[in-house]
């Protein structure tokens, strides 16, 4: 191997050792646009999502459902949010039951439609 072709290949093997480590902190390693995540049961937005999912279910139904609390749930990001969450739900004088349901919601436009209400099996 020549004196140039040396330097060439060690220039090059350098690049790559400094290249890799800062590839791998850029690189997104976040669920990419549409892949579903996880969210906070907690946070704000997702217990108002919640609510109203209860609340248009009850319309819809002519039930009266009452809101317990969000057991978990996951979003995903499209052309707007998709928030599917298990729901803690009580009737009256029954124990509270599980639900699914699935919120499609665009903040920005104070858009909301609740897709899905159905009692959760899992």
């Amino acid at each position: 191997m020549t004196p140039l072709s040396r330097s060439i290949l060690f220039t090059f093997l350098s690049s790559l050792v400094f290249a890799i480590p800062i590839l791998g902190v850029v690189v997104d390693r976040s669920p990419f646009l549409g892949g579903w995540k996880p969210i906070n049961p907690n946070a704000h937005e997702v217990v108002k999502i919640a609510k109203f999912a209860v609340a248009e279910h009850n319309k819809e139904a002519k039930t009266s459902l009452i809101f317990e609390k969000v057991v978990k749930g996951t979003q995903q990001m499209v052309a707007g949010i998709i928030y599917r969450l298990v729901i803690s739900v009580a009737n009256g004088a029954t124990t509270p039951k599980n639900y699914q349901v699935v919120v499609y919601s665009k903040p920005w436009e104070n858009f909301q439609e609740l897709t899905s209400f159905e009692v959760y099996v899992g």
